[in-house]
């Protein structure tokens, strides 16, 4: 039998929680449900939306990248909150989120697992956030063309990247920040060698210092470059634990 204790020591100490004193996130459990743990749910973010789709799975536990609980926390239990938490504590459901851990992770991370799907060798922590490197940086086993790494993810991530550059422009080296890493995170590429920044979100104010900078950008959405963290903890605890699991698919298109 797998417990909720157990489950939740296990993924900090793999996650290393301790080390992530800086992220404004509440890392770990942030609602505690039933102690006995047999069918977990995995999302990106802790919403109305999965926290109805666990209740109807009759899940026990939900692990999320983005939870509910945020700096100082909720200031009034009402509203959308209050509905949230009905629905969580009706069920017996524990909610678990990791941050920036769950970015940063150089196996199971968001990133990581980006690096993995470009291909990334000698990889170096790259865009350091609240104190700590979260992405990495690092060169192609050998040139890859813009449009062709863009192609490569879009197909495995089943989405439509967003390109700045040059489809036909050859890359040598690359650097991964999942979600939104704005324009610092074209300063850290730039800082870092690289040719290329491959991250969620493509912001306005990122297109001119990009192409000033001479770095190329693929976007993948925040959401989609976000989803493959959650997907390899999901493998890593049906392994682990031989529980039954699932993946709640709420894209935002964005």
């Amino acid at each position: 039998m797998l417990t909720r204790d157990e489950l939740v020591k296990f993924l900090n100490e793999t996650l290393k929680l301790t080390e992530f004193a800086g992220d404004y996130s509440n890392n770990g459990l942030q609602i505690e449900g039933k102690d006995e743990v047999k069918k977990v749910l995995f999302a990106v973010d802790g919403c109305q939306e999965v926290f109805d789709i666990a209740a109807q799975e009759k899940c026990d536990f939900i692990f999320v990248h983005h939870g509910i609980s945020w700096g100082g926390g909720l200031k009034r239990w009402i509203g959308m909150d209050a509905k949230r938490f009905q629905t969580l504590f009706a069920n017996g459901i524990s909610l678990y989120a990791a941050h920036l851990p769950l970015d940063a992770h150089p196996v199971y991370g968001n990133n990581a697992v980006l690096a993995d799907l470009t291909g990334l060798s000698d990889r170096q922590g790259f865009f350091e956030y609240c104190g700590v490197d979260i992405g990495f940086s690092g060169s192609l086993s050998g040139e890859m063309s813009l449009g062709d790494i863009a192609a490569q993810l879009g197909e495995t991530l089943e989405v439509e990247p967003l390109l700045r550059g040059d489809a036909n422009r050859s890359i040598r080296k690359a650097a991964i920040v999942s979600g939104g890493g704005g324009v610092d995170s074209i300063y850290a590429a730039k800082a870092a060698g690289c040719d290329l920044l491959i991250t969620g979100e493509m912001e306005h104010i990122m297109h001119h210092p990009a192409q000033e900078l001479d770095i190329a950008i693929i976007a993948l959405g925040h959401y989609a470059s976000e989803t493959v963290g959650p997907l390899a903890m999901q493998k890593l605890v049906a392994e682990k634990f031989g529980v039954e699991t699932l993946f709640a698919e709420v894209p935002t298109g964005l």
